[in-house]
């Protein structure tokens, strides 16, 4: 007796599309982890940049008055120094810098971040603390 193939579908071929249609559902997951990791590594790089650019601006500024803000702009990435804030404090003993950089977002719906590093450095100035 021979059987009859109904619409021509075998055992298991229904099954066919589910793995196309669980990778589809699956995969903005997998784009927002990955877009989680290089907004991690990218947050890391301008927390970095502040804290060099805060560095290297305390140190000019302690040797040479007035001559932070442009070291610190110059330690920088250029295109993070187009957003940077650099505000010096001096005292008798010390300079201050602090740096201001904001932390772009790629992941849609996550606002901009502001970060602010600063460093303090002896005050060199032979005005100041004299010869």
């Amino acid at each position: 007796m021979n059987r009859i193939r109904i619409c021509g579908v075998r055992r298991g071929d229904r099954d066919q599309g589910q793995v196309a249609l669980e990778y589809i559902g699956f995969l903005p997951i997998l784009l927002l982890v990955a877009l989680g990791g290089i907004q991690l590594g990218w947050s890391a790089y301008v927390v970095q940049q502040a804290q060099t650019a805060a560095r290297a601006a305390a140190r000019a500024e302690a040797r040479d008055p007035g001559a932070g803000v442009a070291a610190g702009l110059q330690a920088i990435s250029p295109s993070l120094a187009a957003g940077a804030e650099i505000e010096p404090t001096k005292t008798r003993d010390a300079v201050r810098m602090t740096v201001t950089l904001t932390i772009e977002s790629i992941i849609p719906g996550m606002g901009d971040l502001p970060v602010t590093r600063s460093a303090v450095m002896p005050n060199d100035d032979p005005e100041v603390t004299g010869p």
